[in-house]
């Protein structure tokens, strides 16, 4: 699962990625990875990892990852080729969640690609050529599913009413993840077309560092743009953030966010909108050998998170033994929840919630 990075050049897009890559305070001693020179792992800050590590003292302890993906900046034209159009295009078609970066300071000495600062017209630039290739993608499926619906075909005729409305729409600078569509209409013919503008979004603010907490008019200014568009927002001073992660020391990076009125890194709290932006959530499993935060979709069964951990575990399912996090933290260990009668056995419909503790029982 994958989050891309988008924005105009010199918005902080590289920077960003940076901090993100060496985020260590936030990971403890967990190691970032580099795929590729623009693709990074990054773990899921996550409190509760800790708190187990301190109850069961294991031998190493794993945390979630996400994978950013730091895209090149796109420019005026990108639909049509130009700059690194083709390349940014199929690299934003590959991931599975957009973190649209937005230069929301002044400063004289970063200049803008357009002369000026304005970060609404910068997220409409982008949104532009994203929509094109959408309309492009669109107009194709048209053509084929309109001679089907002249044969009388009824699935034909509904697609085809989906596909005029999301023409029209895109046809008026409406991303698709902003239209009304029912949840069957989304399954049955808005997801498999993979539109660009479909995939869910976070717009990060890049603020200078005294709007760190509070915000500023540019802010202000995107949260009007997007309140319709059913898209995240986070406000996070990128500069200030390459400067918390150039302090080796946890502690100084405690004082220096404390200085800030902070609690957390923000690249901490990007980690973690980014993981639900990709509709991830975390369960565990915990032992003298390891404690691990394992990453499934919300919504997944038993057996299909069993199957995250080894491909039989899912074909020989039996059944889950579950504990809650809170029982296990508050009872301190595998025994008392099971005394305490807390610990419940699950079948093949059990739906996994974030933080569940489970022990799996298969067959292969």
């Amino acid at each position: 699962m994958k989050a891309g990075i988008v924005g105009l050049p010199n918005v902080g897009k590289s920077t960003l990625f940076n901090c993100l890559s060496n985020a260590k305070a936030q990971s403890a001693n967990f190691p970032f990875c580099t795929i590729e020179p623009n693709i990074g792992v990054v773990n899921v800050p996550d409190p509760r990892l800790e708190k187990l590590e301190s109850l069961v003292k294991p031998e190493r302890v794993v945390p979630a990852t996400v994978e950013i993906v730091d895209i090149a900046g796109l420019v005026k034209g990108a639909s049509k080729g130009e700059g690194l159009g083709n390349k940014f295009l199929a690299n934003i078609r590959e991931t599975d969640a957009i973190l649209h970066v937005l230069r929301c300071f002044d400063n004289d000495n970063i200049v803008h690609v357009d002369g000026k600062i304005n970060p609404v017209r910068d997220k409409e630039t982008v949104d532009y050529e994203l929509q094109l290739k959408d309309l492009e993608t669109v107009d194709k499926k048209l053509d084929k599913v309109r001679r089907a619906a002249n044969t009388g075909d009824k699935l034909a005729i509904k697609e085809l009413a989906i596909l005029d409305k999301i023409k029209k729409n895109l046809e008026s600078a409406v991303s698709v993840r902003a239209i009304d569509f029912t949840a069957d209409e989304r399954r049955e013919f808005v997801s498999g077309l993979q539109l660009i503008t479909d995939k869910p979004v976070l717009y990060v603010c890049n603020v200078d560092e005294k709007s760190a907490k509070s915000g500023n008019n540019y802010v202000d200014q995107v949260k009007e743009a997007i309140k319709n568009e059913n898209a995240g927002i986070l406000v996070l001073a990128v500069a200030t953030e390459a400067d918390i992660t150039e302090l080796g020391d946890y502690e100084e990076q405690k004082m220096f966010l404390e200085d800030m009125g902070l609690d957390e890194p923000g690249v901490a709290k990007l980690i973690r909108a980014a993981y639900k932006l990709l509709n991830l959530q975390t369960y565990f499993t915990a032992g003298v050998k390891e404690v691990r935060a394992w990453t499934i979709h919300i919504g997944d069964t038993a057996p299909v998170a069993a199957g995250v951990i080894h491909t039989d575990f899912e074909k020989g399912f039996i059944r889950a033994e579950v504990m809650k996090y809170e029982d296990f933290i508050h009872l301190g260990s595998e025994l008392k929840v099971r005394e305490a009668g807390k610990l419940s056995v699950e079948g093949k419909e059990y739906v996994v919630q974030d933080g569940d503790m489970m022990n799996f029982r298969f067959n292969v």
